[in-house]
């Protein structure tokens, strides 16, 4: 998946109100990008860091760009725009390179399934019907570890909760981690940020939740599916 228009280079100056981040471009101009990230992004934001983003100014617009990715260590590439992760998860369910799912011809995008209140971000059907629920994970936490949630995710609990749901209702339900950090080698519950979460993860396991990990690799030209991750739990 390339990035379209082409990222420019950078440094992180600061983040702040969540969704502000004023960077200084290789090119010397200083500007404020959108961050298109509602968590604490720990250890993605420190002031200093080389980081890229898109910048394309449009009429209506607030802010002249978006911020898209960052070093976190040398070398090492997180992609901190969370809405990437259904994007390019969907382009490796088209071409069938996320294995555990391949089996599904038809997906359909932001459902809500009969009885519920909320959106799945997608409902794989073919020989059954599938709910895959996607997460962002850009957590590392050293040693090639990544944790999930970086912050107390009252949300991530509540699908959790629901996958379990889906279960009872007969359809397959999966909990897809999308790592987007090159430096990520395998994925655990962030027990020490969110212990619910990781009990209630285990729980939906027990249930018989499908949890998988998928390498997402990202770089300045765009993001490349890359293969399973084991899961720690």
């Amino acid at each position: 998946m390339a990035f379209d228009p082409p990222l420019l280079g950078g440094v992180l100056l600061r983040r702040y109100k969540r969704f502000f981040a004023d960077v200084r471009l290789d090119d010397g101009r200083e500007l404020t990008l959108h961050c298109p990230n509602t968590g604490s992004m720990l250890n993605c934001g420190e002031p200093g860091s080389r980081i890229w983003g898109s910048v394309q100014p449009r009429p209506g617009r607030k802010l002249p760009g978006t911020w898209e990715l960052v070093e976190t260590a040398p070398g090492v590439l997180a992609c901190i725009h969370s809405a990437r992760a259904n994007k390019v998860i969907e382009a490796g369910l088209q071409a069938g390179l996320i294995t555990p799912l391949a089996d599904y011809p038809q997906w359909r995008r932001e459902v809500r399934l009969p009885g519920s209140n909320s959106r799945f971000d997608f409902l794989l059907s073919g020989a059954g019907e599938c709910v895959v629920e996607v997460k962002s994970v850009t957590l590392a936490v050293g040693e090639g570890v990544g944790a999930f949630p970086d912050a107390v995710s009252l949300r991530g609990q509540k699908h959790l909760s629901e996958l379990v749901e889906v279960l009872a209702s007969g359809r397959r339900a999966c909990l897809l981690f999308c790592v987007m950090h090159s430096g990520i080698e395998r994925v655990r519950p962030a027990d020490e940020i969110d212990p619910v979460y990781g009990q209630l993860l285990r729980e939906a396991v027990q249930a018989g939740v499908e949890v998988v990990a998928w390498s997402v690799i990202p770089g300045p030209e765009g993001l490349r599916v890359a293969g399973a991750l084991p899961v720690e739990l």
